[in-house]
């Protein structure tokens, strides 16, 4: 956990503030770090990695965390079954933080788990990589890698 990020509590109503701030439909909108510290100190709280098997495989994963494609790989098609795989492998009542990317794909999934009755979604803002830098690169501005969070190949 970062210094000076504060409690669960102020993490959390700061996630929820920001979804306020952008009128999100989901309970909060949480940075990597913040993810991160929810994710140790939230007892039964659990990360979806909603990114392809590709990224997984030549990106990286999250040790610990939930793989449910969001939309296949090659050709972007969504998965059918996301809705069912999540309720196989997710309460839902747990506090669940959902990650891809760049903060796009988790975004959806997270405004659909919330309509599906999941109670805590919160998107992970930045996701993996962050956001492309002014050489169209990812994993230089933000992200969970550039956090220094953990993940492996």
């Amino acid at each position: 956990m970062q210094p000076q990020m504060g409690t669960l509590s102020a993490i959390l109503e700061r996630a929820k503030d920001r979804a306020a701030e952008l009128d999100l439909p989901y309970a909060g909108a949480l940075t990597p770090a913040e993810a991160w510290a929810v994710w140790q100190n939230a007892p039964g709280a659990r990360l979806v990695d909603v990114r392809t098997r590709a990224e997984w495989d030549w990106v990286g994963r999250i040790p610990g965390g939930v793989e449910i494609e969001w939309q296949g790989y090659p050709g972007g098609q969504p998965n059918p079954d996301f809705l069912a795989q999540l309720k196989r492998q997710v309460d839902t009542e747990s506090l669940v933080m959902f990650i891809c990317r760049s903060g796009v794909r988790s975004h959806n999934a997270a405004c659909l788990a919330t309509e599906a009755g999941f109670s805590a979604c919160y998107n992970v803002l930045e996701g993996f990589e962050g956001n492309v830098d002014a050489s169209g690169q990812r994993g230089k501005l933000g992200g969970w890698r550039f956090a220094g969070l953990p993940w492996h190949s």
